[in-house]
This record gives C-alpha cells, structure tokens and sequence, in this order.
C-alpha cells in the first residue's frame, strides 16, 4: 500500500510540475490573425484576450462601419480560435491516462467550458468537445 501511495504521489508531483511547465510556456504566448479581406490583424493573448489590433494597409478607410467592424470581429474570433487550439494543444498530454499501476487518470479538461465561444468554427458547427477532436486527430 505505500508504494502504492508513494508511486501515486510522484505521478501527482510529476503531473504538477508539467501543469506549471505548460502554464509557463503559455504565460508570453501569442497569436496574429487577419480577417479574411486582410484589412484587420489582430494579436490574441493566451487567455483570448485582444492584445494588439492593426489596420493593414488602410484599407479600413474605404469600408463602412459595419463591414470594419465585422472585419475586426471576424480577425479576433479567429484569434482566439488559433489560441485556444494551441492551449488544447500544449495540455493535451496531460489528458490521457497514464496506464500506470496506480490507476491515476489523465485530467479531464471541459475545452468548451475553458473556451467558450473562442471554439466556435466560424461556420455555425459550434464548438468542438475534447472528445470530437481526439476522434479527429486519430482519423486524420
């Protein structure tokens, strides 16, 4: 029973420090993102948050209010989306099982819940549960 408890509590220690190892990887990362008419680039913060916003070119000038504005919108939920992939991404291995004698699981992770609407595709599918894309990456 102790070596139980004892492989059990360095499997612990040892998915605590790949947490902070992730964490800290992600703590100064960022993404840039165009809309699709290239005349907004965004930056997106690791926790979806708008960080810098860009009008290429000028080309904002000749656009009515509605069109810059979903221009804008159209680049940052498109960076958020490209953020949340690369977190799902950075943390995915801590969510598979570790099949280790100790029976400790990986860490199930609501992707939808962290993300919300930053998961949405942008083509009315919705958001994609954890569980979809890992059906996805094995078939690809």
């Amino acid at each position: 029973m102790e070596k139980k408890l004892a492989e059990a509590m360095a499997e612990l220690t040892a998915v605590q420090e790949a947490v902070a190892r992730a964490e800290g990887e992600l703590g100064q990362s960022s993404t840039t993102a165009r809309s699709r008419d290239r005349a907004v680039e965004v930056t997106v913060g690791p926790q979806g948050e708008l960080t810098g916003l860009k009008f290429a070119d000028n080309r904002h000038r000749s656009m009515t209010g509605p069109q810059l504005a979903a221009s804008i919108m159209e680049a940052v939920q498109e960076g958020r989306s490209e953020m949340a992939r690369k977190v799902m991404d950075v943390f995915e291995p801590l969510t598979r099982t570790t099949g280790r004698a100790t029976g400790i699981r990986g860490i199930d992770i609501d992707w939808d819940r962290a993300f919300g609407s930053a998961l949405d595709d942008g083509h009315g599918g919705g958001r994609r549960s954890s569980a979809r894309l890992h059906d996805e990456i094995h078939e690809d």
